[in-house]
């Protein structure tokens, strides 16, 4: 299958670009082509992609308030002539950031990290991906083998994630918080926080909209997380 992609430009030269570079990309598939963020909403609505390439400075709404109007299971890549905005890209979760000019090895390096993210979010779907119960993650050289059953919680920190694991130092790694909560099982693992995701079999304690783990580490329940958090949390209490 492909991955249902549309591209998003206010610029003509750089939108045509980056759908060439679609189509002639094997896994991916043009769905449509936004010259504004508008434009794009309606689109999104009609036909819900998998994969938006999208640049960050557009008139009237910019890319980045696009992203953070669309549900958190549509990949981001994010495409810009201004370097200073890659920090901010990693804290709405982007698979990638291209910096213009792109050439297509850029290009298809994100659109690879792209399609594994894809696979490992068809895996979670067909079959449960922690039927091993672990994952491995790249981490100071090396590859690591890591108990999903350990993982307390998982902390953003810009561009690396932190996975707190019980009883041991936290492993850091560097990966976004999205590929990160799409490889992990949705039923064991919930975001809570922009910068949180938690294992839901290891909370001890709730407090004030607050989860509490080992040795008083707060993670913080977010606004835009509460309701489904709450509700997980309803079915469970007697």
């Amino acid at each position: 299958m492909e991955i249902k992609c549309i591209t998003i430009d206010d610029e003509p030269y750089a939108l045509k670009q980056i759908s060439d570079y679609v189509r002639k990309t094997p896994f991916l598939k043009l769905e449509a082509e936004c010259r504004n963020a508008f434009e794009a909403l309606n689109v999104i609505a009609g036909n819900k992609p998998d994969l938006i390439f999208v640049d960050i400075n557009m008139p009237e709404m910019s890319g980045m308030d696009l992203v953070k109007s669309l549900s958190s299971d549509i990949m981001i890549i994010f495409t810009t002539a201004y370097s200073e905005y890659a920090v901010e890209s990693y804290k709405v979760n982007a698979v990638d950031y291209l910096l213009k000019p792109i050439a297509y090895s850029d290009f298809l390096r994100a659109a690879n990290k792209a399609r594994l993210c894809w696979e490992n979010a068809g895996k979670e779907n067909s079959k449960s991906p922690d039927s091993e119960g672990y994952i491995f993650v790249k981490a100071d050289g090396r590859i690591l083998k890591v108990q999903l059953s350990k993982i307390d919680f998982v902390e953003s920190a810009s561009e690396y994630v932190k996975i707190f694991v019980a009883g041991e130092k936290p492993v850091m790694s560097l990966m976004t918080m999205k590929s990160l909560e799409i490889a992990l099982p949705s039923d064991k693992f919930m975001r809570v926080h922009r910068s949180y995701i938690v294992n839901l079999d290891n909370i001890t304690t709730i407090e004030r909209n607050r989860i509490i783990f080992y040795n008083k580490i707060y993670v913080p329940v977010s606004e835009q997380y509460r309701d489904a958090f709450k509700e997980f949390v309803e079915k469970r209490f007697l």
